[in-house]
C-alpha cells in the first residue's frame, strides 16, 4: 500500500514569508552571465533554506486539507477504493495497511484473511483448527519447473503465507472492528502487540477504525496502550486524528498523562485541532491536555486549528486560556497561519480579539505580506479594511506589494492594495520595485495595472537594471512589448557591451562551462552582439568544455546565415570538431539549416566527406534522422558515398525510414542509396526499419526499387513477418501486393502466421489465410499455427483452420514431443478451444504424448477443461497414465490442487494408483508438502497408508524426509498399526530415523507417543538418536562416546528388549541392539544408493523426487 504521511513539520504548512534576503537574490545577478545557453523559464518566489529544509511561501497542494491525521489514502490500498465503511480521503481516515481490499484483491489473499473480511467466526475456527498461522497475512508468488515427459512447463501458484510490511490476521481484524473474531483470534495465540513494519499495533488499527468494542477487547488482553509506532504516535494520538471519542474515553483512564508527543513534539490535542474534531478537543482538556503544549517547531494546538479555519475550536482554546498571540520559532502567530491559508473567519475572530494587525514574524512579514503571496485576497480585503499597514516593509524592504507581484495568484491581491494607497514605485533594498517583480515572473496584467497606476517604467535597481532588462533577462515577450509601447528605454545590449568595453570587462571571461559571451551571442542568433565582442577582440574559435566553437553554436541556431557568415568573414575555423567528433557541418545538419550547409559548401566542398572526423554519425546520417529533407539534399550534392555506416552500421536511408520520413527516403532513393545493405548488429534493412514502426509511404518508395521483397535480418525474418507481429494492417497489405513469401520461416521455423496468431491481431491473419498461407507449417519444435492458436485462446482461429488441415491428406498435429493442439489448450486452461477440439472426432481420444491433455489440465487447476474433457470422451480417462505410470491423479496431487482431485474422484478415479517408481498420488503431495492435497486423500479419499515405493519408502517416510511436518502429521494422526509406526524401507530406516535426522520435533514426539522404537537401528548401525548426527564421522564419535557412557553387556536386559523389539519388525531384516551393535565403527556399511538421511548413509534419497 502507498501511504501518504501527512505529519510533517509545521514549517512545510506555514513557512508563509522570506527567510532572509536571498528572497530574490537572483534577480540582483542580472548583470551576471546566463547559466545555460537557453530562455530562463520563470522562477518561483522561493525562501532561503533553512534546517535543510525548502520553505515555501505558497502552501503545497498536497497539504491541503488533511495535514495532521496520522497517514491517509486517497485512493485506498494500490488504487482500490476504500471498502468496510472507511470513507476515501476524509482527513478523519486512517490507511491501515492492513488492505481495504477489493474482491479481485480480496480473492488472492490467504483463506484465513478472506474469512475474517467475511466476518464468519465458524469459517476462521475452521481455518483455525487446520493450523492456519494466525499471525501470519499476505500472500506470494512462487514458481514450480514441471518437467513432462520432454518438456519443460511452467506453473504460477500462490505459495507461503508472508506480508511483506509484517502485517497479522489481527491487524485485518482490528480494522474492521469485528470485536468477535478479535476474542476469537487472541484466545487462538495471536500476539495482542504485534508490530507490522510501521509499527502499527492492532489497537491502533482499532481505534483508527473508531470500534469502542474492538478496543474494549485488545485491552482486556493486555493491548499496551502506550504503543508507539515510527513516529511515536500512540493509539491516543490516533484516536484524536480520527475523532475516535469512545475509544479515547476507554485509553485516557489506563495513561499517566496526555500529553505524551509524537515523533515531531506534537501531542493529542494537536491532531484533534487540526482535524476539527470539537468533541476529542473538550475531551482531552477535560482530562488535563495542555492547552499551550508546543511541537518541536513551537507550534501550538492554536496555530494548527487557525491554520485549519476550524473556527469552533479555536474559540474553545481561547476560551480555555490559549495564547492568542504565540509564535512558533520563526515568529508565525496564528494571525499568519489564517492569513495564509485564506481561513477569513478565523481572521475576523482574532481580529476582533485584538490581536496586533501588524505582528511581524522573524523575517518583518506581517499578515497581509503572507496572504497577498498566497493569493488570498478576501483575507487582503478583511486586513486592509481592519488597518493594516499596505506599505509596511520587510527585512529585506518588500512590502505586500512585491509579494502581491510577484506571486501566482496575487492579481486581485495587487490590485486591492493599489486601490488602498500602497506606493506602486517603492523599492527594496536591493531597488526592485514592484514592477521588478512582475518583469522577474511575467505577470503582464500585473505589470499595466502598476504602470496605469504610476509605477516608473525606467527605475533601476542597485544594479542599474529596469524593468525592461530584466522582462529581456526572462524572456517575457509580452511585458516587454508592454513596457516598451509605455515608453520604456529601449537602449540595446550593444550599448551595454559597449560600456561594458569602457569599464574593461574581459570578454573573452568564461562561464562554468567555459563558454564565453561570444557563444552565448551566437547560440541566440545577436549578429549585432556578436559584431561588437569580434571587433572588440574576442577569440573567434574558443572552445567550451564540450569542444564548441562560436561556429558551432551559430550553425545549429542561425536560420539566415548571417550570423555563420559573419563568423566565417573574420576566420572562424569551420574544421573543428568538438569533443564528439561533430564539426560544424554536423551541427547545421542536425538542424536542418540549409542555408548554413550551401555558405559551408561554397567555403569548403572537402568538409562534407571529412575523412579525419572521429564522429560516430556523418551529417547525411543527422539530417536524415531527423527528417531535414532540404539539408539532406545540399549534402547529397557533395556526398559520393551515400551509404556510409554509423558505429551500428546503419545508413542514412535505414535511419530515415526507421523514423519514417518519407521525403528523406525519396531524396536518398533518387541518389542511388541502397536498400539492401544492412546492418551490422541485427542485420536489417531499411525496408525492415521502415516496417517496425509501420511507416507504409517509406516502405512503398522502398518496394519500388527492391527487387527482393523477402530479403532476411540476422533471425532470418522477412519484412512481411515484422509487419505481422507488429500489426501494421497497412504494410502488411503493400507487401503481400509486392508477392512477399507468406510461408517464409526464419531461423527458428516460425512463418509470419505463426506471429499473427501469437500477437493475437486479427486482420493481418486473415489477410495472410486468403493468401493460401500453409496452416501445417511447423516451426523448430514442431508446432503449427494450430498449436499456437490453442495456446493463446483464439477460439475462432483455431476452427478456420482445424477445417482446413483436415481437409489435408497429411494432417499430422503433433509436435516434437507429442503434444497435440487440444494439449496445449487444456494445459493453457482455454475452454472455448477445448470445445472447438473436441467437436472433431480425431480428438475424442487420446493421442501423441503419454502425458495426456487430462493431465495439463489438473496440473495447472484448470477444472473445467479437465470436466470437459470427461464429460466428452470418456469417465476412463481419469486412470489413463503417462510413460512413467503417472495419472492426472498424481499430477492434481502434485500440483496440490484439492478441485481437481475431487473432480476425478468422483469419477472413479483410483486413489491408490501407482507409478512407475511405486508412488501413489498421496506419496507424491507427501513429498512435495502440499498440506490441502494430503489432507482430502488421507481424510477424505481414504488413500491407502501402507503403500511402500520401490524404496519402500511409505508416504509418512517421503513427508518426513523433505521436512514436511504437517503433512507428516495429517499422516501419521491416521496410523495406529506398529508396523507402520515402525516400518522399514530399504536403508533400514524408520520414519522416526528421517523425522529426527531433519528435526521435525512435533512428529518425533507424535511418533514416540505411538510407541516408536527408540532403539532401531538402519543399515549403517544408527538408531533414530544418531541419525540426528549431521553426518557419519558425528555419529561414529557420539556412538563412542554412548557405549563409553553406558556400557551393557549382550545379556543384559536392554539387549533382550532389543532383540524382542526387532523380532516384531515384519521387514524380515535381522540386526540385533547389542553393544557391538551400536558402538563399533566396524559395524557401518557401504550406503546404498536409496538411503534417505544425509551424506554417508544419510543423504536424501532423490531418485523419485523428479517433479512433472
Amino acid at each position: 500500500m502507498r501511504e501518504t504521511k501527512i505529519c510533517r513539520g509545521f514549517h512545510q504548512l506555514m513557512e508563509m514569508v522570506i527567510a532572509d534576503d536571498s528572497l530574490l537574490k537572483e534577480h540582483s545577478e542580472l548583470h551576471n552571465p546566463p547559466g545555460e545557453i537557453r530562455r530562463r523559464s520563470d522562477v518561483t518566489l522561493q525562501c532561503s533554506k533553512s534546517e535543510n529544509e525548502e520553505a515555501y511561501i505558497k502552501v503545497p497542494d498536497e497539504y491541503q486539507g488533511g495535514l495532521m491525521c496520522i497517514r491517509r489514502s486517497t485512493h485506498g490500498v494500490n488504487g482500490v477504493p476504500h471498502i468496510a465503511g472507511v470513507r476515501s480521503g476524509c482527513v478523519e481516515g486512517f490507511a491501515v495497511p492492513v488492505g481495504v481490499l477489493s474482491c479481485a484483491y480480496l480473492a488472492k489473499e490467504p483463506p484465513l484473511v478472506q474469512a475474517i473480511f467475511s466476518g464468519d467466526p465458524e469459517e476462521i475456527r475452521m481455518l483455525i483448527y487446520k493450523t492456519e498461522d494466525v499471525n501470519a497475512l499476505g500472500n506470494g508468488q512462487c514458481y514450480t519447473w514441471l518437467v513432462v515427459s520432454n518438456a519443460v512447463l511452467w506453473r504460477d501458484e500462490d505459495a507461503a503465507f508472508l506480508d511483506a510490511e509484517k502485517r497479522t490476521p489481527l491487524h485485518v481484524a482490528s480494522f474492521l472492528g469485528d470485536a468477535d473474531i478479535i476474542e476469537l483470534l487472541i484466545l487462538s495465540g495471536a500476539r495482542v502487540n504485534a508490530k507490522d513494519n510501521m509499527w502499527l499495533t492492532p489497537l491502533h488499527r482499532a481505534v483508527a477504525s473508531r470500534s469502542e468494542e474492538a478496543v474494549q477487547v485488545l485491552i482486556k488482553h493486555s493491548a499496551d496502550v502506550n504503543a508507539r509506532d515510527k513516529n511515536w504516535q500512540t493509539p491516543l494520538h490516533v484516536a484524536a486524528a480520527n475523532k475516535a471519542v469512545k475509544c479515547a474515553e476507554v485509553i485516557i483512564p489506563m495513561l499517566s498523562s496526555v500529553n505524551v508527543s509524537d515523533r515531531g513534539g506534537r501531542t493529542a490535542l494537536h491532531h484533534a485541532a487540526l482535524n476539527g474534531h470539537i468533541e476529542m478537543v473538550n475531551l482531552l482538556l477535560a482530562k488535563g491536555a495542555n492547552i499551550n503544549a508546543f511541537d518541536k517547531k513551537d507550534r501550538r494546538a492554536l496555530h494548527w486549528a487557525a491554520y485549519m479555519g476550524h473556527l469552533e475550536v479555536v474559540a474553545l482554546l481561547i476560551n480555555h486560556g490559549a495564547e492568542v498571540t504565540c509564535k512558533d520559532k520563526k515568529g508565525y502567530t496564528p494571525l499568519h497561519a489564517a492569513a495564509s491559508n485564506g481561513q477569513i473567519n478565523i481572521v475576523k475572530h482574532l481580529l476582533n480579539l485584538g490581536v496586533e494587525i501588524d505582528e511581524m514574524n522573524i523575517y518583518g512579514n506581517t499578515a497581509l505580506h503572507i496572504a497577498c503571496y498566497n493569493g488570498q485576497d478576501s483575507v487582503v480585503n478583511e486586513l486592509i479594511d481592519y488597518g493594516a499597514n499596505v506599505n509596511q516593509p520587510n527585512n529585506n524592504g518588500f512590502t505586500p506589494l512585491h509579494f502581491a507581484a510577484a506571486s501566482t495568484h496575487g492579481a486581485l491581491c495587487l490590485e486591492l492594495l493599489v486601490n488602498n494607497g500602497a506606493d506602486v514605485n517603492i523599492q527594496s533594498k536591493d531597488g526592485k520595485s514592484p514592477l521588478h517583480m512582475t518583469a522577474v515572473h511575467g505577470r503582464f496584467t500585473r505589470s499595466q495595472t502598476l504602470i496605469q497606476n504610476g509605477g516608473e517604467i525606467d527605475c533601476v535597481d542597485k544594479d542599474g537594471n529596469t524593468p525592461l532588462h530584466v522582462a529581456a533577462r526572462y524572456g517575457h515577450e509580452l511585458l516587454i512589448n508592454t513596457l516598451i509601447t509605455s515608453g520604456a528605454d529601449t537602449a540595446n545590449n550593444v550599448e551595454c557591451i559597449k560600456l561594458l568595453q569602457s569599464s574593461g570587462a574581459d570578454f573573452n571571461k568564461k562561464d562554468k562551462r567555459g563558454r564565453t559571451p561570444l557563444h552565448y551571442a551566437a547560440a541566440n542568433c545577436h549578429f549585432h552582439c556578436i559584431e561588437t565582442l569580434v571587433t572588440t577582440g574576442a577569440n573567434i574559435n574558443e572552445t567550451d568544455d564540450w569542444g564548441r566553437t562560436p561556429l558551432h553554436y551559430a550553425a545549429a541556431s542561425d536560420m539566415d546565415r548571417k550570423c555563420l557568415e559573419f563568423l566565417l568573414q573574420n576566420d572562424a575555423n569551420p574544421s573543428i570538431q568538438d569533443k564528439e567528433g561533430y564539426n560544424t557541418v554536423h551541427y547545421a545538419a542536425a538542424y536542418g539549416h540549409r542555408q548554413c550547409l550551401e555558405l559551408l559548401l561554397e567555403k569548403n566542398n572537402n568538409m562534407f566527406e571529412d575523412s579525419d572526423s572521429s564522429a560516430t554519425k556523418s551529417p547525411l546520417h543527422l539530417a536524415a534522422y531527423n527528417g531535414h529533407h532540404q539539408a539532406l539534399e545540399v549534402l547529397l550534392q557533395s556526398l559520393v558515398d551515400l551509404d556510409i555506416k554509423d558505429e551500428k552500421g546503419r545508413t542514412a536511408l535505414d535511419l530515415a525510414a526507421f523514423k519514417g520520413h518519407a521525403e528523406c527516403v525519396e531524396a536518398l532513393i533518387s541518389q542511388g542509396a541502397s536498400v539492401t545493405v544492412k546492418d551490422n548488429v541485427t542485420k536489417r534493412t531499411p525496408l525492415h526499419a521502415s516496417v517496425i514502426n509501420g511507416h507504409t509511404p517509406c516502405l512503398r518508395l522502398l518496394l519500388e526499387v527492391a527487387d527482393n521483397p523477402d530479403v532476411t535480418d540476422a533471425k532470418g525474418q522477412t519484412p512481411l513477418m515484422l509487419a505481422v507481429a507488429y500489426g501494421h494492417i497497412d504494410a502488411v497489405s503493400l507487401l503481400l501486393e509486392k508477392e512477399a513469401s507468406v510461408d517464409a520461416a526464419d531461423l527458428l521455423g516460425c512463418t509470419a502466421l505463426h506471429r499473427g496468431i501469437m500477437t493475437g491481431h486479427e486482420e493481418c491473419v486473415q489477410m495472410l489465410l486468403e493468401k493460401e498461407v500453409s496452416i501445417l507449417c511447423k516451426d523448430a519444435r514442431g508446432r503449427t499455427p494450430l498449436h499456437f492458436a490453442a495456446a493463446r485462446g483464439h477460439a475462432t482461429w483455431l476452427s478456420e483452420l482445424l477445417q482446413i488441415a483436415l481437409s489435408e491428406e497429411d494432417c499430422s498435429l503433433k509436435d516434437n514431443q507429442g503434444y497435440t493442439p487440444l494439449h496445449w489448450a487444456c494445459y493453457n486452461g482455454h475452454e472455448n478451444c477445448i470445445e472447438v477440439l473436441l467437436e472433431q472426432k480425431l480428438f475424442r481420444k487420446f493421442c501423441g504424448n503419454s502425458f495426456s491433455p487430462l493431465h495439463c489440465a489438473v496440473i495447472n487447476d484448470h477444472e473445467n477443461c479437465a470436466s470437459l474433457l470427461i464429460g466428452a470422451i470418456d469417465a476412463s480417462i481419469v486412470n489413463c497414465k503417462d510413460d512413467k505410470g503417472r495419472t492426472p491423479l498424481h499430477a492434481a496431487a502434485f500440483a496440490d490442487h484439492v478441485e481437481c482431485l475431487q473432480l476425478l474422484l468422483s469419477h472413479s478415479a483410483q486413489v491408490n494408483a501407482v507409478d512407475h517408481a511405486g508412488k501413489t498420488s498421496l506419496m507424491m503431495a507427501a513429498q512435495n508438502g502440499h498440506v490441502g492435497a494430503v489432507d482430502f486423500l488421507v481424510n477424505i479419499a481414504k488413500a491407502d497408508l501402507t503403500l511402500r515405493d520401490k524404496d519402500l519408502n511409505t508416504s509418512l517416510h517421503l513427508a518426513s524426509s523433505k521436512g514436511h511436518e504437517k503433512c507428516a502429521l495429517l499422516i501419521l494422526d491416521k496410523i495406529q498399526e506398529q508396523s507402520l509406526i515402525n516400518a522399514k524401507n530399504n536403508s533400514l530406516q524408520t520414519p522416526l530415523h528421517i523425522a529426527a535426522r531433519n528435526g521435525l520435533k512435533m512428529v518425533v514426539e507424535e511418533l514416540l507417543a505411538k510407541g516408536a522404537c527408540v532403539l532401531a537401528v538402519d543399515e549403517n548401525g544408527h538408531t533414530p538418536a544418531l541419525a540426528c548426527a549431521p553426518n557419519k564421522d558425528v555419529a561414529d564419535c557420539l556412538a563412542l562416546i554412548l557405549a563409553t557412557m553406558m556400557p551393557f553387556s549382550p545379556s543384559s536386559s536392554m539387549t533382550a528388549f532389543n532383540f524382542t523389539c526387532y523380532k516384531k519388525d515384519n521387514l524380515g531384516r535381522t540386526h540385533l541392539c547389542d553393544g557391538s551393535a551400536m558402538g563399533s565403527i566396524n559395524s557401518y556399511n557401504k550406503p546404498l544408493s536409496n538411503n534417505i538421511g544425509t551424506e554417508d548413509g544419510y543423504n536424501e534419497n532423490d531418485s523419485d523426487s523428479e517433479t512433472f
